[in-house]
């Protein structure tokens, strides 16, 4: 199936008490170990998808997003921009080499494209 679902993330008013729940609640391993402080959960199953906590805005309440692995961020971004989406994050480049954009479908829920760095 193209285009998996590689990541979900929650976006919390209390990232730090959402994610010590989550750990404590699944014994997922909890890690800030990235170049962003990001709140990254991991299972340790080898099984299903991992995913993380980040601050939500402030006065913003929280929510549930999917990350979406796409080939081309540009290519994706503008087939939703013309599909009714709005771009809320514009693409841009994570510390790991990660290519990512946040949007809006449009019913108003937020998601993100993401091309992976080549690995090889």
């Amino acid at each position: 199936m193209p285009n998996p679902v590689i990541r979900w993330q929650i976006v919390s008013p209390e990232p730090n008490k959402a994610s010590r729940f989550y750990e404590k609640l699944f014994a997922w391993k909890l890690s800030t170990a990235n170049g962003l402080g990001y709140r990254e959960l991991v299972n340790g199953t080898g099984r299903g998808v991992d995913g993380g906590v980040w601050p939500a805005p402030p006065d913003k309440p929280g929510l549930v997003q999917l990350v979406i692995e796409v080939e081309d961020v540009d290519e994706t971004l503008l087939a939703a921009v013309k599909l009714g989406a709005q771009v809320i994050v514009p693409k841009s480049v994570l510390p790991d080499g990660d290519t990512m954009a946040v949007l809006l479908d449009p019913t108003g829920l937020s998601f993100i494209l993401c091309q992976l760095r080549s690995r090889s």
